[in-house]
C-alpha cells in the first residue's frame, strides 16, 4: 500500500465524521446544495481528494481561499497531514469549519476573515473551489501565495472564459488537468502568478 493510500484509509473514519456533521449544519445554514448531500462524497469529497497526488513535492503550507464547507482545504489538510489554513469571511461557516477541524483532529488553522483583507499566509499552495472567477480570485491568490508556489483551482465549463478574462492584468503558466469526478470540470494548475 502506498503512503497515500495508507493515510487515506486512516483517514476514512474522519471523513464519515465530517460527512455527518457537514450534513447535520447543512440544515441550518448553507455549506453545500441540499441536492448534493445525496452525492456529498463523489461530488465533493472525491472531488477535494483527487487534488491531493497534484500537490508538489516540498509543499508545507495550503491556503484554502472561501473555504465554506471546507472543501478541498479540510479534505486536503486531512489527507496530507499538512499545516492548512481555512479562509471564510462567514462567521457561521468559520464556526462549522472550526468544529469539524476538531471532529476531523485535521491540522488545520481557520481565519474568519476576508482573503483580500487578511494578511498574506505565504503558502506553498493556494486553493480555492467554487469562490470566484479567475479575475477577482487571482488577487486573492496572489495575496497569499509564497514565492514560487502554485495554485490549483477546480473549474466548471466556463475555464476558458475565465483565462480569457483574466489574461489582460495577469501572466501565469496554466496546466488544464481533467477533473477525475466530472467529465465537464477542470483543475488548473497555476505557476509563476504575476501581476501583467
Amino acid at each position: 500500500m502506498k503512503p497515500c493510500e495508507a493515510r487515506a484509509a486512516q483517514a476514512q473514519p474522519a471523513l464519515e465524521a465530517y460527512a455527518a456533521l457537514l450534513a447535520r449544519w447543512n440544515e441550518r445554514i448553507n455549506l453545500v446544495s441540499p441536492r448534493d448531500l445525496p452525492r456529498l462524497w463523489e461530488r465533493h469529497i472525491e472531488d477535494s481528494a483527487q487534488l491531493v497526488p497534484l500537490i508538489p513535492p516540498g509543499t508545507r503550507r495550503i491556503a484554502d481561499l472561501g473555504s465554506g464547507a471546507g472543501l478541498p482545504g479540510l479534505v486536503l489538510a486531512l489527507l496530507t497531514g499538512l499545516e492548512t489554513h481555512l479562509v471564510e469571511r462567514d462567521q457561521r461557516k468559520a464556526a462549522f469549519l472550526r468544529e469539524a477541524a476538531r471532529v476531523m483532529a485535521a491540522p488545520a488553522t481557520v481565519h474568519a476573515a476576508d482573503a483580500a483583507t487578511l494578511p498574506s499566509l505565504a503558502a506553498d499552495l493556494v486553493t480555492a473551489r467554487a469562490l470566484a472567477p479567475l479575475p477577482v480570485l487571482l488577487p486573492l491568490a496572489a495575496r497569499h501565495l509564497a514565492p514560487g508556489g502554485i495554485c490549483l483551482f477546480p473549474k466548471g465549463a466556463g475555464v476558458e472564459a475565465e483565462l480569457t478574462a483574466a489574461r489582460p492584468a495577469w501572466t501565469m503558466r496554466v496546466e488544464r488537468l481533467p477533473s477525475r469526478t466530472d467529465p465537464a470540470a477542470t483543475i488548473l494548475r497555476l505557476t509563476e502568478v504575476a501581476r501583467a
